[in-house]
């Protein structure tokens, strides 16, 4: 299993200190909102509030048909484009893109993230110069809609959590339509193939490809 070390450097969130606090990464989802509103509080001057626990700082472009739910915070230099759609509990890092048609809920990006077009994510932290590529998405709820899982082989850790989409590493690439299940986590410099279904854990510098086939990068 990956603790929240093996996946993401801490140097590059205003959430470092908290997540710091948590071995397992999804442990942290319950207190994103919490956590928003702390920090917001001691942004400082070059953040603006544009409405009650909304801060944007003054360097990032937010197009005016985007829609940003309190609690949220957008960082430094990020692009948040037309019709994307913050729900809330939403922290956004330095240098991110938040493309068109994209849904974020619950969530942490890390500094230099993309989620540039059509996606949803949801109860998901996404590390350090990750990407999701077109129309990919996180599926935070299981069909059944019992609790989450993280299956790593034949280990098996009950989360506790019905909402629970996926740990993303640092440097992870997600191939377009790909959909990362209940419960997923990606290690750091993984790819995955275009329009694949995502499922347990993903080893660090690895490919998914068709079929589910993983395979080292080197």
């Amino acid at each position: 299993m990956f603790t929240v070390h093996d996946l993401y450097d801490l140097s590059h969130s205003l959430a470092g200190a908290y997540l710091s606090g948590f071995t397992n990464p999804w442990e942290a989802l319950s207190g994103i909102k919490s956590l928003i509103l702390s920090l917001g509080e001691g942004l400082g001057e070059d953040y603006i509030q544009l409405e009650p626990a909304v801060w944007v700082h003054k360097t990032a472009k937010i197009a005016p048909t985007a829609y940003l739910g309190a609690p949220c915070i957008i960082g430094a230099d990020t692009e948040v484009r037309h019709c994307a759609f913050i729900r809330g509990s939403a922290l956004v890092g330095k240098s991110c893109v938040v493309g068109n048609s994209v849904e974020l809920k619950n969530v942490i990006l890390f500094d230099n993230v993309q989620v540039p077009h059509y996606n949803y994510v949801g109860d998901s932290i996404l590390g350090y110069m990750s990407h999701m590529g077109a129309g990919s998405l996180t599926s935070n709820v299981k069909s059944d809609k019992t609790l989450v899982v993280v299956k790593d082989g034949e280990e098996r850790l009950e989360t506790g959590l019905k909402k629970f989409g996926a740990m993303v590493a640092d440097y992870v690439e997600v191939g377009c339509n790909s959909v990362l299940n209940p419960g997923t986590v990606i290690g750091r410099h993984t790819n995955i193939y275009p329009t694949s279904c995502v499922r347990g854990t993903v080893p660090a510098n690895s490919i998914w490809k068709t079929g589910g086939v993983v395979v080292a990068k080197y």
